[in-house]
């Protein structure tokens, strides 16, 4: 089980919790965790990546253990405290501005 939390415009959008508990299949990447977060919510897909390239999109970074992993490859292996269970990943949304 996978620990995922939103920011809070994405759980206003998603209806969901704060912290989701996601059944991920395959390889534990942070592609197949953001296919299941997107079958589970429809509605947030185009939100975290694009539609056709499934790209990250520019405002929006993800961390987990301490660390970001927002330019990581999509296919890489998460962190083992992330696949335990033990630790979430944080989906968030960057501020920009100056």
């Amino acid at each position: 089980m996978i620990r995922v939390c939103l920011p809070a415009h994405l759980r206003s959008l998603s209806r969901a919790t704060e912290e989701i508990a996601l059944e991920v299949s395959g390889e534990m990447t942070l592609r197949s965790v953001l296919d299941a977060l997107e079958g589970r919510f429809p509605m947030l897909k185009g939100t975290i990546r694009e539609h056709g390239t499934k790209k990250r999109r520019a405002y929006i970074r993800f961390f987990a253990c301490e660390k970001d992993l927002s330019h990581e490859p999509p296919d890489a292996l998460l962190p083992e405290d992330v696949i335990s269970g033990k630790e979430p990943i944080y989906i968030i949304g960057a501020i920009a501005g100056g």
